[in-house]
């Protein structure tokens, strides 16, 4: 094997002539991760579900998810260091575990960013339609109108400068942090100032789990703070547009995941403490359709209201741009490698960006809300459902990581102190029971998603084991890309 993987201090890998400009930095970088997390809507949503199964304990389960999702970011943070590849995980196992799994993984991660582009702008239109119907400005508006407006704004910007791109992401998501914060500000002072709405305190109870509830129960609520890290990873395919990508990526990632934790954890305690700990806050808490509008509205008014749903709306946008991004970044370095390369694997002259990759994943991305929105699914299943699909694969794609985090960082050679390799090992157990926790007990047709993505895989699998020569040059693709050298067609 040559000597450059061995080496993660060598920042720039050598120039590659497909067409993406490296010329990201640390901020822009971490910018896609942030924007694929979506943090404002993932706090609009997912502390309501832990609610109602752990009741006031919802900051336990986040901060259990935030130190998992730190067990399996090592591999992504680690292996970063040694490879630097617009395609993610499809660099990432390729080079640890082969080119079959490079496909496979990179594959199934494509089918999650796809999920993730349907989803986020669906939920873009689903916060639009209450912001605009709680103000009064557009009492009738259908959500998929609001969905389109977004998708339009989403491949504006998907296709034009990556630099504008991400750094769109971060500043709109900033805004909807910003929002939050300031709303977050506002309870805890009315808190301590003794003048809440309903004789709310500020407590330790949050971090006290009441009587019959079992460790179980915990796992199972911190499966949904698991989730809302669904995305870290994003700045790993702007490995080829990032300067200095052996540092600022791996930083990118692992800053993502420590600053996201942080903001759940904050937001997650500081929303209990304004519903509530005793059993009527709870209650409300868990069965809440908007809980930080809710809380805005009785905390602020109406107008804190609807500003949460704006920066919900936000955010939402701004991960779907994210999602694209992403998506279509790995379909262009997939596509490089095989007969597709024409269409899908250039970049834009003018822009640098992958346009032919974003055009397709733009169609189905786009093309999954409008045929939802005509099949008669709602607004809120048009955003859980391609979500959940895409999670499962996010999950398959994890796990192969870090599997190959394993196989390059402890037995192929030893890159790494013997015992972190417990890290990667309880990271795959985490992320099989997040997988079990998916699938096991769900309703119609959440049953069914696993054989979608089960059919996504295998279909991945197929085209690299059945195209000719397909895994090969993709062998040989990427050791030419990270700097290996290549003897006739095998690298080594």
């Amino acid at each position: 094997m040559a000597t450059r993987a061995d080496s993660p201090v060598q920042d720039q890998p050598p120039d590659r002539a497909h067409g993406l400009r490296r010329e990201l930095r640390f901020w822009e970088a971490i910018a896609l991760s942030i924007g694929i997390m979506a943090p404002t809507a993932a706090m609009a949503l997912n502390g309501v579900a832990p609610a109602g199964l752990i009741g006031r304990a919802v900051p336990l389960a986040f901060i259990f998810a935030t130190i998992g999702i730190l067990f399996v970011a090592y591999a992504f943070i680690r292996l970063t260091r040694y490879f630097a590849h617009a395609g993610s995980v499809y660099a990432l196992t390729g080079m640890t575990l082969g080119p079959q799994a490079g496909f496979f993984s990179g594959w199934a991660l494509l089918g999650t960013y796809l999920c993730f582009t349907c989803a986020s702008t669906a939920e873009a239109g689903l916060f639009g339609q209450a912001f605009f119907q709680s103000t009064g400005i557009w009492n009738s508006v259908d959500w998929i109108i609001i969905a389109l407006v977004a998708a339009a704004g989403i491949a504006v910007l998907a296709l034009g400068d990556v630099k504008i791109a991400t750094r769109s992401l971060l500043g709109l998501e900033g805004i909807s942090v910003t929002l939050i914060l300031i709303l977050m500000v506002v309870i805890v002072v009315k808190l301590i100032a003794g003048s809440p709405p309903d004789h709310q305190t500020i407590t330790a109870k949050v971090f006290d789990v009441p009587k019959g509830i079992g460790i179980a129960t915990i796992g199972s609520a911190a499966v949904f703070g698991f989730l809302s890290f669904g995305g870290f990873e994003g700045a790993a395919s702007l490995g080829e547009e990032t300067a200095n990508p052996r540092r600022e990526i791996p930083r990118a990632i692992l800053f993502a995941v420590l600053g996201c934790g942080a903001f759940y954890i904050l937001c997650i305690i500081v929303q209990t403490w304004g519903f509530g700990v005793d059993a009527a806050g709870v209650k409300a808490f868990s069965s809440s359709a908007a809980p930080l509008g809710d809380l805005g509205k009785s905390y602020v008014g109406s107008s804190m209201s609807d500003a949460i749903n704006a920066g919900a709306t936000i955010s939402a946008f701004a991960s779907g741009l994210g999602a694209t991004a992403a998506a279509g970044r790995i379909l262009f370095a997939i596509s490089r490698d095989t007969p597709a390369r024409r269409f899908l694997g250039v970049a834009s002259e003018r822009t640098g960006a992958p346009a032919g990759a974003l055009i397709v994943v733009m169609i189905i991305g786009f093309g999954a809300i409008v045929v939802q929105r005509i099949i008669g699914v709602s607004a809120v299943n048009s955003f859980f459902y391609p979500g959940t699909i895409g999670v499962l694969a996010m999950l398959v794609a994890y796990l192969v990581t870090n599997l190959g985090g394993v196989n390059f960082l402890f037995i192929r050679a030893r890159r790494a102190p013997l015992w972190e390799i417990v890290i990667p090992i309880i990271a795959m157990a985490i992320i099989v029971y997040t997988f079990y926790k998916q699938v096991h007990g769900v309703p119609f047709p959440y049953t069914r998603f696993p054989i979608v993505v089960g059919i996504w895989v295998l279909v991945g699998l197929a085209i690299v084991l059945v195209v000719p020569g397909l895994a090969k040059r993709i062998g040989v693709s990427l050791a030419r890309e990270e700097g290996f050298e290549v003897e006739g067609e095998t690298a080594v």
